[in-house]
């Protein structure tokens, strides 16, 4: 049994994925806006993997007994600057979710609830994972989104990201 405080914390943070798939479809339609079709699938498996750590969080508080709650999700922004706002946007927005996880580990860590810092450790590597991965993809996109040729390139490149749904599970 968990505390009704983590239960809506964990809650809250389900809600928080489910607005960042929400968050990266609507930059996947931008980038198929602009015929840029690799870069939005990047983009769509993104929104997929974001489904799959509300999931993740739905079976967890099901698994302790805990009433789940949806939230409203808020409509995500639809335009963007250039593609460099794009990919700096997906890095704010992945450190706000590492800020949210980190707050939940400090609440269940000041209770005492070892089950829920052990459930949030793959969350945790999650991401260190995601935040590096962005701002890599920032430092790429500067470098190419002057350039037709190093642009198609980077689309292709990200063309081939694999969803691969049972990863860390």
């Amino acid at each position: 049994m968990i505390s009704k405080n983590i239960s809506r914390l964990i809650n809250e943070q389900i809600t928080h994925e489910q607005y960042a798939a929400q968050y990266y479809l609507s930059m996947s339609a931008w980038f198929y806006a602009q015929d840029l079709d690799g870069i939005a699938h990047y983009f769509r498996v993104q929104s997929k993997e974001e489904l799959m750590h509300a999931d993740k969080m739905f079976d967890y508080l099901n698994d302790v007994g805990e009433e789940i709650r949806m939230g409203a999700i808020a409509q995500p922004p639809h335009h963007f600057e250039s593609h460099i706002d794009v990919f700096q946007k997906a890095l704010e927005h992945e450190r706000k979710v590492t800020k949210s996880i980190f707050n939940i580990v400090k609440s269940a860590n000041d209770e005492g609830d070892f089950a829920t810092i052990s459930f949030l450790q793959w969350f945790i590597n999650e991401q260190v994972e995601e935040e590096a991965s962005a701002s890599q993809l920032v430092t790429k996109i500067k470098m190419v989104s002057e350039n037709p040729s190093a642009l198609y390139l980077f689309d292709q490149e990200l063309a081939q990201r694999v969803f691969t749904p049972d990863a860390g599970a």
